[in-house]
């Protein structure tokens, strides 16, 4: 076993034996394979979109199942074999449809055919990218090849999202295909693998601007909302995960049936969405924290528990019967919610284990927290921060976000926020916020002085609003009193890291360690050129942004 795409690979070296994620070396060999497949499957795309033949249903199959071998996401060796054998029907019917207008000698990576009555987990082994990295290849391209795998894991998860709410952009899915395809390739430069990676961050970016529009078209702007953390009398669902087109298909199947829907993790945005709040009286709070909390928080949930994409954990026996998952998500034994031929999931069964359970038998006190501050809330007071800024009110903003974890030195965002002086203003993003969503920060002539902008794709908000206070202040991103301390976990951190890098962001703080696919000569080339840095301790960071 060989992997090294998360924040909490074992002693930050990587997992060899078991993954830190609980994943096993079985599960983690045949989700190699499945990438191999993938990036077989790419090379005879690439040539099918240069002779004009339709490969969307490759592109959107290549975008899940890339989703499916992120971090926390899926567990289930069969569902990988699923994928594989769908991966090769999809090639293998691309090919023919080539071979009839053009002569095209294939490389090995396209005509690989797994053997069936063999075990895949072996056949998985042999092809693991670390093969590539023994080869005798230079550790440096090595480390940007991971680079590239794990961010383009990133994008096609947000174009997958993307796609879910309809939008869709054939350049996402052709570079997605042309960097899966370039993965084996041996003749490019160290400066080549650079400039592939930092591609990756333009492509995620327009991935996450298809996201934005997908939600915001649908839903409405998000607007600043009060969100209770209580909970209510009766029969509940709980939702987690990010994807809010099918937390709204859930509202939609529960009208009229008395159960309270909440909302886990990443989905506590969701309430900042006008439409979604005006449609649904039962759309009530949020339960729990961040992902890595679920097994506490779905034990104690007295209701069913639907996981719409990752983080998911190991299940404990005493919950995963009311547990249940779809799309790209999975774990062997779980309730899984196929879709339908329309794209539709059905949950009936969902709503029957709600309706079957005791549900909430007495109410809590009452708080709550807000969310809804992404681009068009912030900057619709953007005279007023401005004026607060020129007046010396606001010396600073800090996006503090990312991913969540259960390292304890992660500790340190709590710790920096908490140590922002009473004249900033902190924005965050993500499930990182939930080392201090629900802390009293007070405001600042009116303006909040903790601004919740929302999910992980939100980070386009955020891109956002730091591009138009530049534009205000007629300077550079880079010379607006704004500093980033990022937290990451998975491979959408990775690619969004990526985007932050290409649009020229510098001074980034991350954390908690740096990720271990990235060599030493390449770190420093990203210290050198973005002043990417490692966070220290929140007091000697905060004095270095404040100084």
């Amino acid at each position: 076993m060989f992997c090294e795409q998360c924040e909490q690979t074992a002693s930050g070296n990587g997992c060899h034996q078991w993954g830190a994620c609980g994943k096993s070396p079985q599960v983690n060999a045949v989700q190699d394979l499945l990438v191999y497949c993938l990036r077989g499957l790419a090379g005879v795309v690439v040539k099918a979109k240069e002779l004009g033949i339709d490969t969307r249903e490759a592109d959107r199959f290549t975008c899940e199942s890339l989703f499916a071998t992120m971090t926390n996401v899926n567990f289930d060796q069969k569902r990988f074999t699923k994928y594989i054998k769908k991966a090769i029907a999809l090639r293998e019917d691309l090919k023919a449809q080539i071979q009839s207008v053009a002569a095209i000698t294939w490389s090995d990576i396209s005509t690989y055919e797994p053997d069936y009555t063999e075990s895949l987990v072996e056949q998985g082994q042999n092809y693991n990218l670390e093969l590539i990295g023994k080869s005798g290849a230079n550790v440096d391209i090595f480390s940007l090849k991971l680079t590239a795998l794990y961010g383009i894991k990133g994008a096609a998860s947000y174009a997958f999202h993307a796609y879910e709410l309809g939008q869709e952009d054939e350049s996402v899915y052709q570079f997605t295909q042309q960097v899966l395809a370039t993965i084996d390739r041996q003749d490019l430069s160290l400066e080549d693998w650079v400039n592939l990676v930092l591609e990756i961050g333009k492509i995620n970016f327009r991935a996450m601007e298809l996201i934005d529009a997908g939600h915001t078209g649908t839903y409405g702007h998000p607007m600043p909302t009060s969100v209770p953390l209580n909970v209510k009398l009766g029969k509940a669902i709980l939702v987690s995960g990010h994807d809010i087109k099918q937390l709204e298909a859930i509202l939609k199947q529960t009208v009229d049936t008395d159960i309270t829907v909440y909302t886990h993790g990443e989905l506590l945005p969701a309430h900042g969405y006008p439409k979604l709040k005006e449609q649904y009286s039962h759309f009530y709070g949020h339960f729990g924290t961040a992902w890595q909390n679920q097994t506490k928080d779905f034990a104690k949930f007295p209701g069913a528990v639907v996981v719409t994409t990752n983080c998911l954990m190991p299940p404990h026996e005493h919950y995963e019967e009311k547990l249940f998952t779809l799309g790209p998500v999975g774990y062997a034994g779980l309730n899984y919610l196929p879709a339908k031929d329309d794209g539709s999931v059905d949950f009936t069964p969902v709503i029957e284990k709600a309706q079957e359970l005791a549900g909430f038998t007495a109410e809590s006190e009452y708080r709550q927290v807000t969310t809804g501050f992404a681009r068009n809330a912030v900057l619709g007071v953007a005279d007023q921060i401005i004026d607060a800024v020129k007046q010396g009110k606001i010396r600073h903003f800090f996006l503090v976000g990312g991913c969540d974890g259960a390292k304890p030195d992660r500790n340190y965002y709590a710790e920096f926020v908490d140590k922002v002086p009473d004249d900033c203003v902190v924005l965050t993003l993500a499930c990182g916020k939930f080392r201090f969503f629900d802390k009293e920060m007070g405001d600042i002539g009116g303006i909040p002085r903790l601004l919740d902008v929302g999910q992980c794709n939100d980070a386009y908000s955020a891109i956002q609003i730091a591009i138009a206070l530049a534009n205000a202040f007629e300077v550079g991103v880079n010379e607006i009193p704004l500093s980033m301390i990022i937290s990451w976990y998975e491979q959408k951190a990775v690619a969004i890291l990526l985007t932050l890098l290409y649009l020229g962001i510098k001074d980034i703080r991350l954390g908690p360690t740096i990720p271990a696919f990235l060599s030493a000569n390449v770190l420093q080339l990203l210290s050198e050129k973005y002043n990417l840095k490692p966070i220290t301790t929140p007091d000697a960071d905060l004095a270095a942004c404040l100084s």
